[in-house]
């Protein structure tokens, strides 16, 4: 189970039918296994490695891609460090707590279930990361409160980014997938309030 470097139950018990499932309980209180969230776990020496927190949020709870907060952050977008997972699914809305951290999974519709790269890491493994632009998207979709061009302004998104590395038409091609009026006309304060339009 080692090489899965995340497992769950079924996973047990497939490859030992008649395992004692108390073993896991034990062995989590020993040290030897984390507990990431009912019936999945991984080993210690995954806390050490680069970009496994990100990968055990796609894992624990899918379909979901790493979005909101945290993409933001890590694409530089944001100036806070976030200390909280985001991520969106197309179940329910869920959030669980391990060593590796806060996850949190905000619920989106299936058929905005798009608009994520599937980011090499070591081992020949992928992290599922929402672009950017769809970050962003998923950002003013799942938070009514940004809802003036003052509140995109208190955002504090780096304007560098946004000027020459963000990709506007992208934004705006995701954006007609939603198929929403009050996604568009915050879109279109977004784009003013960083002199995008």
């Amino acid at each position: 189970m080692f090489n899965l470097a995340c497992f769950n139950v079924d996973q047990v018990y497939a490859w030992q039918p008649e395992f004692d499932r108390n073993n896991l309980s034990r062995w989590t209180k020993k040290g030897l296994l984390i507990r990431l969230r009912q019936g999945y776990f991984t080993f210690p020496e995954y806390k050490d490695k680069k970009d496994y927190a990100y990968y055990f949020a796609n894992r624990i709870y899918r379909p979901s891609y790493v979005s909101l907060h945290t993409a933001l952050a890590f694409y530089g977008m944001i100036p806070e460090t976030v200390v909280q997972i985001t991520s969106v699914t197309s179940l329910k809305t869920a959030s669980f707590k391990n060593e590796f951290g806060d996850y949190i999974y905000k619920s989106i519709t299936e058929n905005l279930m798009f608009g994520y790269d599937l980011k090499p890491m070591e081992g020949g493994r992928t992290l599922q990361f929402a672009k950017p632009e769809k970050a962003l998207l998923d950002l003013i979709y799942l938070y009514p409160e940004y809802n003036s061009k003052q509140d995109f302004i208190d955002l504090r998104l780096d304007e560098d980014f946004l000027h020459n590395e963000f990709n506007k038409p992208l934004l705006l091609e995701y954006t007609t997938k939603l198929k929403s009026k009050t996604v568009d006309r915050r879109i279109k304060l977004f784009l003013s309030a960083y002199q995008l339009s």
